[in-house]
């Protein structure tokens, strides 16, 4: 008799079954990285327009009227002050789940006649000690959890 070498069926369907599972667990970790990657964007974002606006009001004694994504953070007249070029969107797909977020981007308010701002945002998981999946809230004095 003739010994032929080779794998065994068997062998075949094991050595398959851990591949799939390895590739499981790697597109699982890979999303959980992504979502928190947007997250530390959405707080990065919203730090650099508290950052802008802080400075505006340095120079004007008041918050802007209006804060619009993709728009300009300028102070206008004879010489034009940019303090933010553009302002940013929220990363895209919006994680939260949750009904009191539904995925909105940043929202900016004017409040007390310009005297104060509030910029509701969203998180998709715990980011840097704010929780997630809850409507929040960015104000002179800072960023708060809910």
């Amino acid at each position: 008799m003739k010994k032929q070498k080779g794998f065994t069926l068997i062998e075949l369907l094991v050595v398959i079954a851990i591949i799939g599972l390895l590739s499981t667990l790697a597109v699982v970790a890979l999303n959980n990285a992504r979502m928190k990657a947007r997250d530390a964007k959405r707080v990065s974002d919203v730090k650099q327009m508290q950052t802008a606006l802080e400075m505006y009001y340095n120079d004007a004694s008041t918050y802007p009227a209006n804060v619009v994504a993709g728009e300009t953070i300028a102070l206008g007249g004879t010489a034009t002050t940019t303090y933010m070029a553009i302002v940013p969107s929220n990363p895209q797909p919006a994680d939260a789940t949750d009904t009191g977020c539904g995925g909105t981007g940043y929202t900016y308010s004017q409040n007390d006649a310009g005297a104060s701002y509030a910029i509701s945002y969203c998180l998709g998981g715990i980011t840097g000690g704010i929780s997630g999946n809850y409507l929040h809230k960015a104000t002179p004095a800072g960023i708060a959890n809910p």
